[in-house]
């Protein structure tokens, strides 16, 4: 995948100083962004995050998952790190989109679960694929990589697409009662690896 430009600026936070670029999919027109601290070389690790858009968790602080809190844990932990980059794909909803996330909300208000909520509505469990935040990746030069996830399915689909997960890292958020069933769902039905739940 050839980017035709990529734009990039400082992005100072309240967990460090990021240098953000910005990127789209010459093929689909996805969106994403990456958040690079340091500079990431081929020959070396670099720490990284794929976050996946979640407009309830990450800006509006829902505790019905604990994306939000995972973000902030991941920007923490790569400021500190002094070379990492975290990928902020567009894939809201596991990939259906925010409305249909919100759908998907009302079905579970009603007793279903996540991936119960998502078939319901005649999508798969997770439609995300990693291809972007590869070549993303590729094109930072972080191509050996420690990621944190709790998802496999993230480590294969890096893989897949050329980069080297040296390692994953978890990335476990303490739950709530609100987020535990959430999470129970996650691990049971999704195989996320997680201890705490």
């Amino acid at each position: 995948m050839i980017f035709e430009r990529v734009p990039r600026a400082q992005l100072p936070t309240r967990y460090g100083e990021f240098i953000i670029y910005g990127f789209r999919d010459p093929d689909t027109g996805e969106e994403a962004v990456a958040l690079v601290v340091g500079t990431p070389k081929p020959d070396a690790i670099t720490l990284v995050r794929i976050h996946s858009q979640c407009l309830t968790g990450d800006v509006f602080s829902s505790r019905r998952c604990d994306c939000g809190e995972q973000l902030a844990a991941a920007m923490e932990l790569i400021a500190r790190s002094g070379t990492g980059v975290l990928v902020y794909q567009q894939k809201e909803g596991r990939g259906i989109g925010l409305i249909n996330k919100i759908y998907a909300y009302e079905l579970q208000d009603q007793g279903l679960d996540t991936v119960a909520a998502n078939l319901s509505l005649g999508f798969e469990a997770d439609l995300r694929d990693y291809r972007l935040p590869a070549e993303i990746l590729k094109y930072l030069g972080a191509t050996r990589i420690h990621l944190l996830s709790n998802n496999p399915e993230k480590v294969q689909g890096l893989e897949q697409e050329g980069v080297r997960v040296e390692r994953r890292l978890p990335l476990e958020i303490t739950p709530s009662t609100i987020s535990r069933p959430y999470l129970k769902v996650k691990k049971e039905k999704l195989g996320h690896i997680l201890k705490n739940v």
